[in-house]
């Protein structure tokens, strides 16, 4: 049997599209709905899921909280903006058949930017662990990157076919998100007790371009390959660069 997760806030766009993908694998469909104010609970309602409403916690807490009111051992977490493929569908319903040999899975997630799928850079195959024994891991990570972790000695089996993951319609939504998730990422950071410099400010974002251009292949995807680095570089920039004026006012 298997359980999946999802949690959501205004997802009224992608939703019903991941939805549909879970119905063929799942037993259980647990959402967990930050307060939504758009049509989300009207469409999760329509397709017969448990629908629980909890003011958000944080990218970790809630999806930490979304595992604790599912009823199988195993469960399959997504975000509202991702979907299975046909291949990924096929790969978990043989392990399902299978009873799950392992104690987590991973697979590779495919990210469509601005309507075309990225093949390379730093986005693919983002190898991501998604299906797992609840009982052997939780999330972990710093908000907003949340990841899940599993116990030392677990067994882990990577899965064929793509996790679709429909991240950005537009040029604005990106820098929108940029914005908010290192505002995120500085003040975890700064509660971790981690600490700027300029060093940091300057060369870290200038590796995760070259890294992501030139070593993982970016530009073979073409002006949003090189969108996609330059992206990248600027939000490891501005998470530093927020970290350290909170760093210069705790100090002050």
């Amino acid at each position: 049997m298997l359980s999946a997760v999802i949690i959501s806030f205004n997802e009224e766009k992608n939703i019903a599209r991941c939805l549909k993908s879970l119905q063929a694998v799942a037993d259980e469909i647990v959402v967990v709905d930050s307060l939504s104010t758009d049509a989300t609970k009207q469409i999760c309602e329509s397709f017969g899921v448990q629908f629980i409403e909890q003011k958000f916690l944080g990218y970790i807490e809630q999806k930490n909280f979304a595992i604790t009111q599912t009823k199988h051992d195993f469960i399959l977490s997504l975000d509202a903006d991702e979907a299975l493929s046909d291949d990924l569908k096929k790969s978990i319903l043989q392990q399902k058949q299978n009873s799950f040999q392992y104690d987590a899975y991973s697979m590779n997630r495919c990210t469509n930017f601005c309507g075309k799928w990225i093949k390379h850079g730093t986005w693919y195959p983002d190898k991501k662990i998604r299906l797992i024994n609840k009982h052997k891991g939780k999330w972990g990570g710093v908000n907003p990157h949340d990841k899940l972790e599993m116990q030392s000695g677990s067994s882990i089996q990577h899965l064929k076919g793509d996790l679709l993951h429909y991240s950005y319609y537009s040029l604005e939504e990106v820098i929108t998100q940029n914005n908010k998730f290192t505002s995120i990422q500085a003040k975890a950071m700064l509660q971790q007790g981690k600490k700027a410099s300029l060093i940091k400010l300057f060369a870290n974002p200038l590796v995760a371009f070259i890294n992501g251009y030139i070593f993982k292949l970016g530009f073979l995807d073409g002006v949003d390959g090189f969108f996609i680095a330059s992206s990248v570089a600027y939000q490891t920039m501005a998470k530093y660069a927020k970290l350290m004026k909170l760093q210069q006012k705790k100090n002050a």
